[in-house]
């Protein structure tokens, strides 16, 4: 079945160039395998795929998230901030927002989009 396979999420851009900049650079992922069709980069037991699209920066929903432990998070906020990412805020009843960060009472989360407008989540559950 399906839920014992782990899933590789796909993130489109406009500029593969631009997007590795960001994914290497700013979020210190490794490149692993070069493909034909894109780049893939190991993220802890799994896998993202990062491929050149004409439809890049379309979905407006989150597109990519992280968990972390509750004591990590601060520090790896910290070293979003010190690469020069900005989170995004909105509207949610219930989330308090404090410099783009969002406590609510399952956790905290930030919210960023990468050069494509593609957008990426970095939570912690409570603890």
């Amino acid at each position: 079945m399906l839920s014992d396979v782990t899933p590789m999420p796909t993130l489109p851009t406009a500029d593969l160039d631009r997007a590795r900049a960001f994914y290497e650079g700013v979020l210190g992922f490794v490149p692993g395998d070069d493909l034909p069709e894109g780049v893939r980069y190991r993220a802890g037991h799994g896998a993202v795929l990062v491929y050149p699209s004409q439809y890049a920066g379309t979905n407006q929903a989150t597109a990519l998230g992280f968990e972390v432990d509750p004591d990590r998070f601060d520090e790896e906020v910290s070293a979003l901030r010190a690469a020069g990412v900005s989170f995004d805020t909105f509207e949610w009843e219930g989330v308090d927002w404090e410099d783009g960060v969002a406590s609510m009472e399952g956790g905290k989360a930030v919210w960023f989009r990468d050069p494509d407008g593609n957008i990426l989540n970095l939570m912690a559950p409570a603890s």
